[in-house]
């Protein structure tokens, strides 16, 4: 080996090199594993190095990559498997791992050596990646996670047509998704969920072979406790392409091992996105796309089919119990499947038969009590159906048929114990948070033997209780009554009218027995409590006070407490507690229900503040529970108000809906009608102008004298209207000018509260800018009259014509019907014309005037604006000038007194300075407030 290593090292010739990596591959996977250990020491280092320099040729890096498998790998051949080897080649295969991986640009290199689409390279380079993962799983993803691109260029191995390498690719992905979200969610977003189930549906579905379940199980991976990819799987419509996955073939011969397992695994992947654990909204959104996509149908018919494996309809049942879980609508289609029978049975009863027969496997009969409590989860409609069927007036006098209630009743009382057990916790969740079912089921009644009177079923479980039965049996029934009598007054007062049921509770509490009926000790203890806390005091030997007496004489508080607490301290509790689903490893650790462990945490703690309350404080209690059912019936009330408001307002919402849809349509015929009416008025308007041709001949004189007429008269009243239109303008411009005045005055006063020059000559510039755009407006105006007064011109040639017309032609008699009915349709359009033209003789004025009092208002602003800044320019300079002068007679005088200063200082006088002088002040003061002092 140390000879090889040097060859490795020091070999100039390639081939050389390949010899020496071959021997080292095979020595690495030789039998004994003391070979293994001396390559990895010796030549790991040398075998990177390979890796690092030689990637051009593909049969060393081949070699080298295989060699590092064998090295790290620990599959061993069988023949090698002796007891004593497996720890020592965990710990060998773990040890290589740590020293490759301490350098993480191994990994990277790796990586990029796994994208050479070389078979002899990228196989091995695959098999060593996920062989790092199992020894060095965490360690692993994270250096995959940070290097770039890392997972993206692991998920094209999904795409590599060789199956060889797709394979492995997917036990590749599913070692680097194992426990780690951020991986997960990548691998999901990289379209994992499109490839996987491509290569499920190529390879057969349920059919395929190990391919099938390896894709299962990275499909697991990346769905089971990460709510991100799962909520991406639904929105990417995929939960639709998990139907053909069940579709069984009617035959049902074929059930190979690999069939199973896929399916096993097929069904728990639906159970993923549906589990109790996910948030409410994710997995009731799943639960509806299974049913609206036939998920749920297809998984009912595997249910009722016949010869499916007992462990593949286990699941299933388990699979359909979360699919329907608190979701209404499976809830209902659930209720409605029956089972292929003559005659038809539903699918609860045949389940519910299978649970109460002692002779069916234990884990069915748990799968069909789970399906059973999902069924009835939240679902107070299929809570109806099930006591209905107990009820005296629905029971089926013939026989004929078995319902759910008498099974559930068979079961209760069979010799059976896990048969009790089960029934009752089923008959507990049918009166689950059900106030209204809880009463209704004091009416049932059960005929023991001929000859006797029924007994109530509440007596009947009192009964069974007191009679010593097994433990199982006593624990279901205990919970049954607890669930009964719990937030139910009735059901405590038919529970206390039966003399013999207080005494066997305190006797049961009271006396000290074995580890196993501590247990029913606790739960005789939490039903007592109940009946006190939920007692309303309508039986006078068992009010609140006189029970917490009889505690306190016969158990003690201190003592019943203690029992009450034996539940909550029990191991099967606590595992109970933990999830939904039963599951339990023997019939004989089936003691707790997961909603009853709920009930318990909610009572336990109320029930032993009531044990120590006083009556004064109970009293205070019921007062405040009265209120509150007083609130909670005012607030019923208002519900039902807000209800019957909503339907009105849907019904109000409908009738809007069908007056715009009726308004829609009487738009459109409008629409239609207004086009016909254009198409008829162009038709008329063609004729109109063939019969002014037809006619022109022979009667222009009659016509052009009516129309001379008819122009005249509409002529001399256009006259007018302008006459009236002038003095109007008139009015407006005195009005204006008095605004002017007004606008003058305040701009003025406004100015002389303080401008400053820069102001003035923004405001200048922007005066005058404006001045600019007002003289084009004016000189477009100017234009626009000049054209009015052309077409006015105009007109009065037109009108002078007209008039000369109607001097010459001479009267015509005797025009014809049609003629006269030419004349007024011309005239009636010549009204119309004159009406137009006035009405835009009427806005181009008033467009004039507008644009006149713009004008005149901004030259007046700018005329003022350049007066006033003339006069602000005045001020500044005359300002300035003063300034100067007074600087000019300051510095003079400075001038004078520093030569005063300097002759008296030749002269010999002392002269100080002012701040010398100011300082002197002062400390004279300061002395002679001294010498006050002193005196």
């Amino acid at each position: 080996i140390q000879k090889l290593c040097d060859r490795v090292a020091s070999s100039t010739l390639l081939d050389d090199r390949r010899d020496a990596v071959r021997a080292l591959k095979s020595l690495s996977k030789a039998s004994t594993e003391k070979y293994r250990l001396e390559v990895g020491i010796q030549a790991m280092e040398h075998l990177i190095h390979v890796l690092q320099t030689d990637r051009s040729d593909s049969e060393i890096i081949g070699y080298a990559l295989d060699t590092l498998y064998n090295v790290i790998s620990n599959d061993l051949e069988e023949e090698e498997q002796e007891e004593n080897l497996p720890k020592q080649v965990d710990d060998l295969g773990s040890q290589f791992t740590e020293i490759f991986i301490k350098q993480q640009e191994n990994v990277t290199l790796l990586l990029t050596l796994v994208e050479e689409f070389d078979f002899h390279v990228r196989w091995p380079g695959v098999k060593l990646l996920t062989s790092l993962l199992k020894q060095q799983g965490p360690q692993v993803q994270q250096i995959i996670l940070v290097s770039p691109m890392g997972v993206s260029r692991l998920m094209d191995l999904l795409a590599d047509s060789r199956e060889v390498i797709r394979n492995d690719g997917v036990l590749l992905l599913q070692q680097l998704t194992k426990s780690n979200a951020a991986i997960q969610k990548i691998v999901a977003f990289e379209n994992a969920f499109e490839r996987l189930l491509d290569i499920v549906t190529e390879e057969g579905n349920s059919d395929g072979g190990i391919v099938v379940e390896d894709c299962l199980l990275l499909l697991q991976n990346l769905l089971k406790n990460n709510n991100s990819n799962q909520n991406f799987f639904k929105e990417g419509s995929y939960i639709q392409r998990m139907k053909p996955w069940f579709e069984v073939g009617d035959d049902n011969c074929g059930w190979s091992a690999q069939k199973v397992t896929n399916l096993h695994l097929m069904l728990q992947l639906v159970r993923v996105l549906v589990s109790p654990t996910n948030p409410p909204g994710a997995t009731s959104s799943c639960q509806k796309a299974m049913f609206h996509c036939g998920l749920l149908q297809q998984l009912c018919t595997i249910l009722m089919a016949t010869g499916v494996p007992a462990d593949i309809l286990t699941e299933t049942i388990n699979t359909v119990s979360e699919v329907i879980r608190g979701c209404q609508m499976n809830q209902d289609y659930f209720a409605s499947v029956n089972a292929p029978s003559n005659p038809p049975r539903p699918a609860i009863v045949v389940l519910l038969m299978s649970m109460v027969n002692e002779r069916q496997p234990f884990v069915l009969r748990c799968a069909v009590l789970y399906c059973f409590q999902c069924f009835l989860y939240k679902n107070q409609k299929g809570q109806g159906e099930i006591v209905s069927t107990l009820l005296p007036s629905t029971i089926d006098a013939t026989g004929n048929s078995v319902s759910a209630g008498q099974l559930l009743c068979g079961g209760l009382f069979s010799t059976d114990s896990l048969s009790n057990w089960c029934a009752a916790v089923a008959l507990a969740h049918a009166l689950q948070e059900n106030a209204t079912l809880k009463e209704q089921l004091l009416r049932v009644q059960l005929a023991t033997s001929i000859g006797n009177p029924p007994v109530s079923l509440l007596q009947q479980c009192t009964n069974i209780l007191s009679q010593g039965s097994k433990v199982q049996t006593r624990v279901g029934l205990l919970m049954l009554l607890c669930t009964w009598l719990s937030n139910c007054s009735i059901a405590v007062t038919h529970f206390l009218h039966n003399p013999a049921n207080i005494p066997f509770l305190t006797g049961q509490i009271a006396e000290n027995l074995g580890e196993e009926e501590q247990l029913v000790q606790g739960l005789c203890a939490l039903l007592l409590g109940i009946s006190i806390y939920y007692n309303d005091n309508s039986l006078e030997n068992y009010r609140k006070e006189k029970l917490k007496q009889l505690i306190e004489k016969r158990i003690g508080r201190e003592n019943f407490i203690e029992k009450l607490g034996f539940i909550s301290k029990h191991e099967l509790y606590s595992r109970a507690a933990q999830k939904p689903q039963p599951s339990f490893s023997s019939p004989d650790h089936m003691m707790f229900d997961h909603e009853f462990t709920k009930l318990v945490k909610e009572l336990e703690g109320v029930i032993s503040k009531a044990i120590y309350k006083s009556s004064e404080e109970d009293k205070k209690e019921e007062e405040v529970k009265k209120t509150l059912e007083q609130h909670d019936n005012i607030v019923t009330h208002y519900k039902k108000v807000i209800r019957e408001q909503d339907q009105e307002l849907e019904e109000l919402k409908q009738r809007i809906n069908t007056l715009t849809s009726q308004n829609e349509q009487l738009q459109a015929t409008v629409t239609q009608q207004v086009s016909q009416i254009q198409q008829h008025k162009d038709q008329y308007n063609l004729l109109k102008v063939q019969l002014g041709k037809d006619t022109q001949h022979h009667n222009s004189h009659s016509d052009t004298f009516q129309m001379n007429g008819i122009q005249m008269e509409e002529v001399s009243k256009l006259k007018e209207e302008l006459e009236e239109w002038k003095n109007k303008h008139e009015l407006l411009q005195g009005q204006l000018r008095e605004k002017d005045s007004v606008i003058d005055k305040l701009k003025s006063s406004q100015l002389e509260m303080g401008t400053t020059e820069q102001s003035l000559q923004t405001s200048k510039s922007g005066g005058l800018e404006h001045n600019n755009e007002l003289q084009k407006e004016l000189e477009m105006l100017r234009s626009q009259i000049q054209l009015q007064s052309a077409e006015i011109s105009k007109l009065q040639t037109e009108n002078q014509k007209l008039q000369v017309m109607n001097t010459t032609a001479d009267p015509v008699l005797g025009d014809s019907g049609a003629t006269a009915a030419n004349n007024s349709e011309l005239a009636g359009q010549l009204e119309r014309e004159i009406k137009e033209l006035k009405s835009e003789v009427k806005a181009l004025s008033e467009e004039k005037e507008s644009l006149k009092q713009h004008l005149d208002s901004s030259s007046s602003t700018v005329a003022i604006l350049q007066d006033e800044k003339s006069k602000l320019q005045q001020e500044v300079a005359e300002s300035k000038k003063e300034q100067d002068d007074l600087l000019v007679l300051l510095a003079d005088q400075d001038q004078k007194l520093s030569a005063l200063k300097i002759k008296l200082k030749d002269l010999g006088v002392p002269v100080e300075d002012e701040d010398d002088i100011e300082s002197g002040d002062q400390g004279d003061e300061d002395e002679d407030g001294d010498e006050e002092e002193q005196d």
